[in-house]
């Protein structure tokens, strides 16, 4: 379904339920919540489903938006979700009741929902979020702010390679909104905490370097976070890091969760295609980006993704 034609589904709807994927980004957040006003301004009721992995960087997006417990929605969508592993706990009840539409950008996308409004061309998926918005008419500066937040994050403030002109178009519109782009900018990628400058001065002498420098592989335990009484916060977007030292093509973060298990990110250039990376340890996302999930510790992870990389470059 393209996006005119889920624009004129959700306006037959009312009593609309919009989910975000485990850990969420500014993505994910910003579409749930830019399409949640933009929804409301069309005299429709919608929520947004409470996530529980929310850092303090989003939770102020979401007042006002988070839906109540007696909520009982009749239409259920989802922003920014890949697959059906990325839903939070809450969100995979609603997933077993049935998704009604899906809004995506990521080429692994695994078509769980009754609809899905799937663009792999869009750097975020608040872009597409934005043009389904533009469908109903101009965009307002409350839906705009969260929505310039989705680009802007989704695109290392437009310094990816998944960044196109139509990012900046769009990105332009949001600010003609009248909306302060200086300073979300400013609080998503010029403000760090004393935690969060410790952990990056962890992760440069830590890191591990392969081929020449080409490849490098940060890890990130649940001991080192409690040693710098570090939260989530303070690790946001940490895999966007690594990749800065001179040199790198393939970066890899592994950051060890509570369940006895790693999530890996993964960013790389032309030379390697992510998502096939990932997509051998049950991952997926785009070619320049892309993450899994794997069973096991720290040194297990980095074995498991090592072993990926080797057998992708053996294929290419």
């Amino acid at each position: 379904m393209e996006y005119r034609e889920a624009a004129e589904l959700l306006l037959r709807q009312n009593n609309i339920l919009i989910l975000t994927h485990k850990r969420p980004d500014g993505d994910t957040i910003g579409c749930a919540v830019g399409l949640c006003q933009a929804l409301r301004e069309q005299g429709k009721t919608a929520w947004v489903l409470p996530n529980e992995d929310t850092t303090t960087l989003f939770t102020p997006y979401l007042e006002g938006y988070l839906a109540p417990e007696e909520f009982q929605p009749a239409f259920v969508v989802s922003v920014d979700i890949a697959g059906k592993g990325l839903f939070t706990p809450a969100g995979e009840v609603w997933l077993k009741r049935g998704i009604d539409l899906a809004f995506d950008h990521h080429p692994s996308q695994e078509y769980f929902a009754k609809e899905t409004c799937l663009d792999a061309g869009r750097a975020a998926c608040g872009e597409l979020i934005y043009d389904l918005i533009r469908q109903w008419g101009p965009v307002s500066p409350t839906a705009a702010l969260p929505l310039y937040v989705a680009v802007a994050t989704d695109t290392g403030c437009f310094q990816y390679s998944n960044t196109t002109p139509a990012t900046h178009r769009v990105a332009a519109d949001l600010m003609e909104t009248g909306i302060d782009a200086q300073k979300a900018n400013k609080l998503h990628f010029r403000t760090k905490s004393l935690k969060r400058l410790k952990l990056e001065s962890l992760i440069v002498d830590t890191m591990d370097l392969y081929d020449d420098g080409a490849i490098a592989i940060a890890a990130i335990s649940l001991a080192d976070m409690a040693r710098l009484e570090a939260d989530e916060r303070d690790a946001e977007d940490i895999a966007a890091f690594v990749g800065q030292l001179e040199g790198v093509h393939t970066s890899v973060t592994i950051r060890e969760l509570k369940d006895g298990a790693c999530k890996l990110s993964v960013r790389t250039d032309e030379t390697l295609n992510a998502t096939k990376v990932c997509a051998l340890l049950g991952g997926g996302g785009h070619a320049a980006a892309a993450g899994c999930t794997v069973p096991g510790t720290v040194e297990e992870a980095k074995a498991a993704i090592m072993d990926a990389i080797r057998k992708v470059q053996a294929n290419a």
